[in-house]
C-alpha cells in the first residue's frame, strides 16, 4: 500500500468523530414569508441537500430547527441527522448554534458550523474541509474560503474550542472565537464563491436562479 494510501487511512478516524452542526432556527424574516432553507436546489430543499451532504463525510450531523413539528423538521425525515428545537430561537443566531452544539458527543474531535443557507456547498466542499481538518492532527480552525482566498464558510474548530462556542450569546455567530484563536486559523479554498454565496431574500434566490440558468446554457 503506497505512502497516500496509508495516509488516508490514518486521517478517516479523525473524520469520522468529526461533528457538523446546522444552525437553522431563524425565522428567515427577509424571505417576506417564504423560507430560504426550504428552497429547492436541484429538486430538493435546501437545508435537506446540505444535511445530506454533511451525512456523506461525517455520521454525526446535528441540526437546530425552530420545532419539531415544522416544515423544516419534516424535510429533514428520513435522515440520519439528529434534530433539536431551539424555542428561544429569536434571543440571536448563538441560540442555534449552541444548542445544535448540545447534540454532539464531547468524544467529537471537533465540530464544522456549516450555515444552512449557502446554495454552492457541495458534498466534495465538506470532504475537502474535514480532510484538512485531519491533515492538521485536529488541531486547528478550518475556515473554508473562495477560491481567491477570501474568508467564508463553513468552518470548524477543534474540541478545544468547545466550551467557547457553547458560551455564545447573541447574533454574532463564532466570528469572536475565530477572533480569539487567529493563529490557529488555516483557510482551505473551496471552488468559485461556493464559501461565500448566502442567500437571505427572494431577490437574491431569484439573481442566483437566473445565474444558475445562464451558466448552464453556456455549458
Amino acid at each position: 500500500m503506497d505512502n497516500g494510501s496509508n495516509d488516508m487511512n490514518s486521517r478517516k478516524p479523525m473524520v469520522e468523530t468529526l461533528a457538523v452542526i446546522l444552525p437553522a432556527a431563524g425565522q428567515a424574516k427577509r424571505m417576506r414569508g417564504g423560507d430560504k432553507l426550504l428552497e429547492e436546489v436541484d429538486g430538493e430543499p435546501l437545508l435537506r441537500r446540505l444535511s445530506r451532504f454533511a451525512l456523506q463525510t461525517v455520521p454525526l450531523v446535528s441540526v437546530a430547527v425552530p420545532d419539531l413539528e415544522g416544515a423544516r423538521a419534516a424535510a429533514l425525515e428520513g435522515l440520519a441527522v439528529t434534530t433539536i428545537p431551539v424555542p428561544d430561537a429569536d434571543q440571536g443566531m448563538a441560540r442555534s448554534l449552541v444548542r445544535a452544539l448540545s447534540a454532539v458527543p464531547h468524544s467529537a474531535v471537533g465540530v464544522m458550523i456549516l450555515p444552512a443557507d449557502m446554495p454552492e456547498i457541495t458534498a466534495e466542499d465538506i470532504a475537502a474541509l474535514a480532510g484538512a481538518f485531519a491533515a492538521h492532527g485536529g488541531s486547528c480552525i478550518i475556515r473554508a474560503a473562495a477560491a481567491d482566498g477570501t474568508p467564508g464558510h463553513p468552518v470548524i474548530f477543534p474540541a478545544s474550542c468547545r466550551a467557547e462556542l457553547e458560551g455564545l450569546t447573541g447574533d454574532t455567530g463564532a466570528r469572536a472565537v475565530l477572533k480569539a484563536h487567529a493563529e490557529k486559523v488555516r483557510d482551505v479554498p473551496l471552488p468559485a464563491r461556493h464559501a461565500l454565496v448566502d442567500l437571505d431574500t427572494p431577490e437574491e434566490w431569484a439573481a442566483w436562479r437566473a445565474d444558475q440558468a445562464a451558466s448552464s446554457a453556456l455549458h
